[in-house]
């Protein structure tokens, strides 16, 4: 199957979707040898995915699961592949924080579902499986996509089909890696929300702007003024100029609608658009909205 065939779909609808079936507990039952099968395996048969998108897996989180399991076992499967190259072993596609609170318990079994996905099914999956639980931070999520693309060799706007996101999304998520490595660490941990770290993609020097950012407690729009004037010092004499609320407003709905930095001016009754690319990619991107046929 070609990177552009349409079977990957499904993912679009979210994990429920590509499982087949409503993605609530299932009762475990006697396996049979088939694909879709809910069985028990052995613990020591699984291994974690070399397409999970999440990098660290919270303890506090983890001590509550480990505790909910001792209390009541594991109430859903885990989502797994045969392994490629080894037999009677398998991939955890979804779940793994189930299988090392499970671990820790400690358990010998755990209830799994078994999936015959491909690579590029089982990077999806994974990835739509998190997101739908929110335990991704962005510069996962960031990551997951890109690792998605590249390895794959689809598009932005395929790439969101595939775990049900818009392409300006996919775009704007991706252009969070081009942000210095401090700047990442603070949106990772929490200290800066992805709004703020769309706006310092357009500051000279994101990595002082985010300082000031976190420690004034600096909203997204204050954000994107100081990013768009230069990061000019609170002691600055000159006043900026207030902005339109109507075209910051249209900025932010066009810059989410693009996936790309927007700036509108206005000069009595005309003005001008302008938008911002980084990458031939982005430009490719925009161009084919604009060309469109309607």
């Amino acid at each position: 199957m070609t990177a552009r065939d349409g079977a990957p779909k499904r993912l679009g609808r979210g994990l429920a979707a590509l499982l087949g079936e409503p993605a609530a507990t299932a009762p475990v039952r006697a396996p049979t040898g088939g694909d879709g099968d809910i069985r028990t395996v052995p613990i020591t048969a699984l291994e974690p995915s070399p397409f999970q998108p999440r990098s660290t897996i919270r303890q506090e989180s983890l001590e509550e699961l480990i505790a909910s399991i001792r209390e009541r076992g594991v109430l859903q499967p885990l989502l797994v592949r045969p392994h490629p190259s080894l037999p009677d072993r398998f991939q955890i596609v979804a779940g793994e924080r189930r299988w090392r609170a499970a671990q820790a318990v400690p358990l010998h079994e755990v209830p799994v579902l078994v999936r015959r996905l491909d690579d590029r099914e089982a990077a999806a999956a994974a990835l739509v499986e998190n997101l739908q639980r929110t335990d991704l931070d962005p510069i996962e999520e960031a990551e997951g996509l890109r690792r998605l693309i590249e390895t794959h060799s689809i598009t932005q706007d395929e790439a969101g089909r595939m775990i049900g996101k818009s392409r300006a999304h996919v775009a704007n998520t991706l252009r969070l890696l081009g942000l210095p490595k401090p700047v990442q660490v603070h949106l990772r941990e929490g200290r800066l929300t992805a709004g703020h770290a769309r706006a310092l993609l357009a500051a000279a020097d994101p990595v002082p702007l985010a300082e000031r950012v976190i420690a004034e407690g600096l909203s997204v729009r204050q954000t994107e003024a100081l990013a768009a004037s230069g990061s000019k010092p609170a002691t600055s004499t000159r006043a900026e100029p207030a902005r339109d609320p109507n075209l910051a407003s249209l900025e932010q709905d066009l810059q989410d609608r693009l996936g790309l930095a927007v700036r509108i001016t206005s000069a009595g009754k005309g003005g001008e658009v302008r938008i911002r690319y980084r990458t031939l990619d982005e430009l490719d991107g925009l161009l084919a909205l604009l060309m469109r046929e309607p």
